[in-house]
């Protein structure tokens, strides 16, 4: 197994659950996080003055996919939470080496 954690723009949570479900992956862990990538934040007309905004808000979706699955749930992600902007996000794909239900302590495969 892998831990598919993609981070997206917020306003594209819904599109990314929906993709997800749509494959097949009901479970998931959804946080909001703030954070910046290579453009290093943004900066906003308020009030007649230039704010400068470091920290973003984002989403950090987290799927534990089967082996042979991980490219179809990249695949989802990405189709729906592509806008074509820059800070549209990121995919981390990492190995799983045990997996444990806390309700019965029976190891999952």
């Amino acid at each position: 197994m892998h831990l598919v954690t993609a981070i997206i723009r917020p306003e594209r949570l819904d599109f990314v659950k929906k993709a997800l479900e749509d494959q097949g992956f009901y479970g998931m862990t959804i946080t909001e996080v703030r954070g910046r990538g290579e453009q290093k934040g943004i900066a906003l007309q308020f009030r007649g003055g230039t704010m400068s905004v470091d920290m973003l808000p984002k989403c950090r979706v987290e799927v534990a996919v089967a082996d042979g699955l991980v490219d179809t749930a990249i695949q989802a992600i990405c189709s729906a939470a592509r806008t074509g902007k820059v800070g549209d996000g990121k995919i981390f794909v990492l190995p799983i080496a045990r997996t444990v239900r806390v309700r019965t302590g029976e190891e999952i495969l």
